[in-house]
């Protein structure tokens, strides 16, 4: 009996939540050698996997979703609208591809939740006070610093 992951990955679909996904077709993997430690291995074998999203041509999230992707992103974000993972952490090929595909959908799911829209707050009329009162301190020691006067 298979389970709903399963049934998912072998339609293609990849859950990002329980009711989005994104699909197998909108990614591209690519493997390079990776950089770093390792010796001899790390010069001969391309474990390192560099996993591409194509968030412009997708078209199971929602664009609120892709719009706050693409910002979470950042230099991640090409100018063609992919975002590319490059996960070189581990020696084999497996571990790096769940790594980056796991990296890319934490990223997805933080795009998914809406920020809470900031209320315009006022300073209270103690706060001001205080505010004014440190300031005035501080003029007074700065004042005190400057050359004393010399009454020969």
């Amino acid at each position: 009996m298979c389970s709903d992951k399963d049934n998912d990955h072998m339609t293609g679909k990849i859950p990002v939540t329980n009711k989005l996904f994104i699909l197998e077709d909108d990614l591209r993997e690519d493997f390079i050698r990776a950089s770093g430690p390792g010796g001899q291995n790390v010069n001969k074998v391309s474990t390192a996997v560099q996993l591409r999203f194509s968030l412009e041509a997708n078209e199971t999230l929602p664009g609120d979703v892709k719009s706050r992707a693409a910002r979470l992103a950042g230099s991640k974000l090409t100018l063609s609208g992919e975002i590319i993972i490059q996960a070189d952490r581990f020696r084999t090929r497996e571990r790096n591809r769940e790594d980056a595909l796991g990296r890319l959908i934490e990223l997805l799911k933080k795009a998914t939740k809406k920020p809470k829209p900031r209320k315009a707050t006022r300073p209270t009329l103690a706060s001001k006070k205080r505010r004014l009162e440190t300031k005035k301190k501080r003029g007074s020691i700065k004042k005190l610093r400057g050359k004393s006067a010399n009454f020969d």
